[in-house]
C-alpha cells in the first residue's frame, strides 16, 4: 500500500460531520494513559499486534498522540500518529458495525488537525490502505514510490493482518 501526503494547513473543523458523529451517540476524544490496556486489547483481535505496537508508542507520548471514538461506554475506533516515524498518521481503524456512519473521517480529521497543531504543516498517511476515502475526506494525494517505503523489511509477525486491504478502497468517505 502507497504513502499518501497530506496539506494539514488548509484543513478545517467540520461542524457538521462532528454533528452527525454526536448525534449517533459518538464522542472523539484523546485517550488517556490508563486506557492503553483496553485500547491494546480491542485493536489485537480486530487489527493485529503490529498495529497494537504502534498504538502503544502513540499513547505513551505526552500529550498522547492517539485518539478514541467512544460510542455508549465501549470503543469504536481509533486514530494515532507519530507512532511509527514522526508525522506518520496511522494505524487508524472502526469497528465493523461502526463504518459508514462517519466515524473513521471524524477521527482522521481530529488526529491531522492535532498533527498540524503541533506543528506539522503536511501529514503522510503510511501504507494507506482505502486511498479514495483519504483523496476525498481530506485532499490526499499518492506519494510516488512510496510502497514498500518506511515499512520495507519489518517482521512478518508485525504485519498488520490484512484489514486495510479488506476495506474497499471505493468506500464512500464516511
Amino acid at each position: 500500500m502507497p504513502d499518501m501526503l497530506v496539506k494539514l494547513y488548509d484543513l478545517k473543523p467540520d461542524a457538521e460531520l462532528a454533528a452527525r458523529v454526536a448525534a449517533g451517540g459518538f464522542t472523539i476524544r484523546r485517550i488517556l494513559p490508563p486506557e492503553l490496556r483496553a485500547l491494546a486489547d480491542w485493536i489485537g483481535p480486530r487489527f493485529g499486534m503490529g498495529w497494537v505496537s504502534e498504538a502503544t508508542v502513540a499513547v505513551t507520548r505526552q500529550p498522547p498522540s492517539c485518539f478514541i471514538a467512544v460510542h455508549e461506554g465501549r470503543l469504536a475506533g481509533f486514530a494515532c500518529y507519530d507512532a511509527t516515524a514522526r508525522g506518520f498518521f496511522g494505524p487508524t481503524g472502526v469497528d465493523e458495525t461502526h463504518r459508514g456512519k462517519g466515524v473513521g473521517h471524524a477521527l482522521l480529521l481530529a488526529t491531522l488537525l492535532d498533527m498540524h497543531a503541533v506543528g506539522y504543516p503536511y501529514g503522510v498517511i503510511g501504507g494507506a490502505g482505502p486511498t479514495g476515502f483519504y483523496q476525498r475526506s481530506v485532499g490526499a494525494i499518492l506519494i510516488p514510490d512510496s510502497e514498500p517505503g518506511i515499512y520495507r523489511g519489518m517482521l512478518d509477525l508485525a504485519h498488520p493482518d490484512d484489514v486495510s486491504a479488506s476495506y474497499p478502497l471505493d468506500t464512500p468517505a464516511d
